[in-house]
């Protein structure tokens, strides 16, 4: 038998708002001239949280940030990443939705 002891992984709910607030972020922000997609998002926001490295793509012709997966994250890091969503939001007069708020 193995008992072992680990943050709580991240809630369905918490899944929830994230996908909400990324969607009102693309709606609402260019992010250097380019409208970027939920999923986006999704990988700025996880690469600034875990301050992650980034790699030239195969081709030479951009980059790729060396992954933190939201899926993996902690019901605590998910919190952390909302309340950057938030801020960052803040910052570029996002209206998050009725969805993103609950």
């Amino acid at each position: 038998m193995v008992l072992e002891l680990r943050p709580e992984k991240r809630s369905d709910p918490q899944n929830r708002r994230m996908w909400a607030m990324l969607a009102d972020i693309s709606a609402q922000v260019d992010w250097y001239g380019k409208r970027l997609t939920p999923e986006d998002w999704k990988h700025v926001f996880s690469s600034s949280m875990k301050k992650l490295d980034v790699v030239p793509n195969l081709d030479g012709t951009g980059f790729v940030a060396l992954g933190q997966q939201t899926s993996k994250m902690t019901k605590a890091e998910m919190s952390d990443m909302q309340t950057l969503m938030e801020a960052f939001g803040a910052e570029r007069g996002v209206k998050f939705s009725a969805q993103a708020a609950s």
